[in-house]
């Protein structure tokens, strides 16, 4: 079965993707900071977009009930995720950190709208580690219980 990644969650992906590759060419130290965050995030999204959000597309179907054979394919995603979960906040830390940086040389060189960009990505982060890492692994759990695997 495949697990499309809500759309809504691509799309923010793809925003915050295109605010950092912009960052980037800023030049001087915002572009280099922000060169750094793109190198910490890149690995990080695509291991998202691997196993950690897919989960999140049976959500309707399991808040109304719906279930089907196929679901249990979701298993080895959220099983992965529980494996990976310290690893990915790791990668959440050092990320924001990053943007620590990016902010410092934003301030320097008076470019205040990366500032608000770096705000969002951090934001983005704490909504993972509160809401969307734990409704997948939560995904993974319900599954393994109603459907018994």
């Amino acid at each position: 079965m495949e697990f499309p990644i809500p759309e809504s969650l691509k799309i923010e992906h793809a925003e915050l993707h295109a605010e950092l590759v912009d960052a980037t060419t800023a030049g001087g130290r915002v572009g280099e900071a922000a060169k750094e965050v793109a190198r910490r995030l890149h690995p990080h999204f695509v291991r998202e977009e691997e196993f950690a959000l897919p989960p999140l597309s049976l959500l309707g179907a399991l808040a109304t009930g719906k279930l089907a054979p196929g679901m249990t394919d979701v298993l080895a995603l959220t099983d992965r995720l529980e494996a990976e979960l310290s690893g990915m906040l790791g990668e959440h830390k050092e990320i924001v950190a990053a943007l620590g940086d990016l902010v410092a040389a934003v301030k320097a060189e008076n470019m205040p709208k990366y500032t608000v960009f770096a705000q969002k990505l951090v934001l983005h982060a704490r909504t993972e580690e509160e809401v969307l890492y734990p409704a997948a692994i939560l995904v993974g759990h319900y599954v393994k219980r109603v459907l018994g695997r």
